[in-house]
């Protein structure tokens, strides 16, 4: 067994943890969910894995390990990883973005065909046992727009383009990557975010949270939509001003919203959300596939192995940006 040790942050009884142990069993793996349970192990530890720690808690387990040289998050989200001590350093951070990605971008397929196909409104006259014709809408020559063109949004672009959509993509390197993507008709940065948003269909949220990116999408972007258009959020909540949201959809300023994320999660009981009938609500778990843990597993089993050989680590987040 080596010597030097792997710091998981997570529950000791979490069942991935035996299957961790199991596949490494000739690493020294510590697994512990409070600063005191990992301890002893910080000054042998090389490698910090936050399974499912609160940032407190790696913060705190960070500040202990002297000869730490790689950290790692399962989620791709960052909002509970990165802390000033961690950016300063020299310590790489790598996250598990793509591993999710695929899962996401059916569920904004998804979305798109929910809302064009009014499949709230079939499910309500079945059940009333009514039999109602409508006239439902073509997603094809229609335009998808994604705020925040990473992973998660060349997942989504690779599933809208063969129904015949549209795709238009916001990103911050926007100039020097026009072109280059053939699922992309067109990129835009930041500044023109507006323009993007006025000519979407469907505004499709999948940026990380950074102090860039909060609030994001507010008053401004809402009244630059079209009233027909629909909001996907499969990012982070905060990169959406909920109130101006709210107001939009209660207004009918937008056709409606599908939310995987959310300001405060759990969502609270009595929230707007849960009774409007133009928002399409999942509680957080639109990636949660059955693999989707044994997915995050293998990623960072595979990543320690590129650990041990030297070779460059996936997913190196530039912890300036936030991803």
């Amino acid at each position: 067994m080596k010597n030097d040790a792997i710091l998981v942050l997570a529950a000791a009884d979490d069942p991935q943890m035996s299957i961790l142990k199991k596949r490494l069993a000739g690493e020294n793996i510590v697994v512990g969910d409070s600063a005191a349970r990992l301890q002893p192990a910080c000054a042998d530890a090389q490698v910090l894995f936050n399974w499912s720690g609160s940032l407190t808690l790696l913060r705190g387990v960070f500040a202990l390990c002297p000869n730490l040289r790689w950290v790692h998050s399962r989620s791709a989200g960052l909002e509970r990883t990165l802390f000033p001590e961690l950016c300063e350093s020299s310590v790489p951070l790598t996250n598990g973005s793509g591993v999710f990605s695929p899962s996401l971008g059916e569920f904004t397929l998804g979305a798109i065909l929910y809302f064009a196909k009014d499949f709230r409104r079939m499910i309500q006259n079945q059940i009333a046992g009514r039999w109602e014709t409508f006239d439902v809408t073509p997603v094809a020559e229609q335009t998808v727009g994604i705020v925040g063109y990473g992973d998660i949004g060349r997942a989504i672009a690779a599933r809208v383009r063969p129904l015949g959509m549209k795709v238009l993509a916001l990103n911050r390197h926007a100039a020097a990557r026009r072109g280059e993507d053939v699922l992309v008709d067109e990129t835009f940065g930041p500044e023109q975010r507006l323009q993007m948003i006025s000519r979407s269909d469907y505004v499709v949220v999948a940026t990380p949270l950074t102090t860039e990116t909060r609030g994001m999408i507010g008053e401004a972007e809402f009244a630059a939509m079209k009233r027909t258009s629909v909001v996907i959020n499969v990012g982070r909540g905060p990169v959406i001003e909920e109130k101006s949201l709210v107001r939009a959809l209660a207004e009918r300023q937008i056709k409606g919203a599908a939310l995987d994320v959310f300001d405060q999660e759990p969502l609270p009981e009595g929230h707007a959300f849960y009774k409007m009938e133009n928002v399409l609500l999942s509680p957080h778990c639109a990636d949660h596939t059955p693999d989707w843990l044994d997915n995050a597993m293998e990623f960072f089993i595979d990543q320690l192995g590129r650990f041990r050989k030297g070779q460059p680590l996936l997913n190196v987040v530039d912890k300036k940006l936030g991803y």
